[in-house]
């Protein structure tokens, strides 16, 4: 029974790529900038090879690495999350799904309120605690919608949960969703629920609207064969369910690795996909750098757990999809490489496979190992780690 755990770490990069400059991320190292911090240690993924990948300039390399590791570079042209999954899943994206630096275009406002029934404020980009602030006040005394995007290429929705029940707040990111296509084609809509009294918190009920991948992913080959494809925390929502064949969502890092364990123990065969999103979503964006610490080493006191539980036929992958630098000026997602640690008593431990040219090597490598076909990008490299 043949398994792979694939753990994101979302917007764990370990340091710039040489393009950073044209995505305005010189100097970025997210990893590098959560070490600055007094509350990072992570002594089991040093254990793994953490800081013995290329590149990677906090940390003291370990002599002899319990797995096996890479930097992975991202082909696509993109630093966001979905594109970055998309890659981890096998497919490149030649082309940046679009963004709206001076807001979204008229007629799709006007498209999104008629069908919607409810106006549009704010329209710009915007961090989203401070939306809330700024425009809360407005929304629950008219009635409006917040609309508003980043950087990334991303609609977002925030409304208050007494003033916008959350099934009616998911029935208009559908609608979102189903106007954002061609070349408003946005890679994600948000919904980002709030409540309480302002300057008013966001719940835990965020809920993310993918695009469909433009072509088969492994998750697709992995199902198509018969085998399991799980998908744990916004997976789901990252590959707008296809190719999955049983889901769960998430509150935070915490319950996705519980979520994790629960796998670990149940027979199965397959694919168990699981992105932890705190990093990103709580500190990365928030530049909170030790927040983001704590996030890191709590994910490394739990890792003997994960690790514990695994069977002899079992694989764990560590890797991440894009950075988001908590020391920078910038509060968005920034363009790194990413680090892959693999572990497992399938795995030769001591490998250093330097810098892979794609994160899509961690696809072909996953079917490799499930001896699945598919038809996706990237370069195996089972018969370098395998034993």
């Amino acid at each position: 029974m043949k398994r792979v755990f694939l753990i994101v770490l979302d917007s764990v990069g370990i340091g710039q790529m040489p393009d950073a400059a044209e995505f305005g991320d010189e100097g970025s190292n997210t990893l590098g900038a959560a070490s600055t911090s007094p509350y990072f240690s992570m002594p089991n993924m040093k254990r793994l090879g953490l800081f013995n990948i290329d590149g990677v300039t906090c940390g003291e390399r370990e002599e002899k690495p319990e797995g096996a590791v890479a930097r992975m570079t991202e082909v696509s042209k993109g630093k966001d999350t979905t594109i970055g999954h998309w890659e981890i899943g096998g497919v490149i994206s030649p082309e940046p799904l679009p963004t709206f630096p001076d807001g979204f275009p008229q007629e799709l406002l006007e498209a999104f309120e008629k069908e919607t029934g409810r106006g549009v404020i704010c329209n710009k980009p915007y961090s989203g605690t401070e939306v809330i602030k700024d425009y809360g006040r407005e929304h629950v005394e008219t009635g409006k919608l917040i609309v508003y995007t980043s950087v990334d290429s991303v609609f977002q929705i925030a409304a208050h949960e007494d003033l916008v029940p959350i099934d009616e707040l998911y029935r208009y990111c559908q609608i979102a969703r189903r106007l954002c296509a061609g070349k408003y084609g946005v890679g994600r809509v948000i919904a980002r629920p709030f409540e309480g009294e302002w300057p008013y918190k966001r719940t835990s009920r965020r809920h993310d609207y993918s695009l469909t991948p433009p072509k088969a992913t492994m998750l697709d080959a992995i199902k198509e064969s018969g085998k399991e494809v799980i998908a744990v925390g916004k997976i789901n929502d990252i590959f707008a369910g296809q190719g999955v064949t049983e889901m769960v969502r998430t509150s935070g890092n915490g319950e996705g690795i519980d979520r994790t364990l629960e796998y670990l123990k149940k027979d199965f065969e397959g694919l168990c996909f699981i992105n932890l999103v705190d990093y990103d979503m709580l500190y990365g964006h928030r530049n909170d750098v030790d927040g983001y610490a704590k996030a890191l080493t709590y994910f490394d006191e739990r890792l003997p757990e994960i690790l514990q539980a695994m069977k002899e036929e079992d694989i764990l992958m560590i890797t991440a999809d894009h950075g988001c630098d908590p020391i920078t000026p910038s509060t968005d997602h920034s363009r790194e490489y990413t680090p892959l640690i693999i572990a497992g008593a399938p795995v030769k431990p001591g490998v250093n496979l330097g810098t892979r040219a794609s994160f899509a090597d961690t696809a072909a490598t996953i079917l490799d190992y499930l001896e699945v076909k598919g038809e996706i990008s990237g370069e195996s490299f089972l018969h370098i780690i395998g034993k």
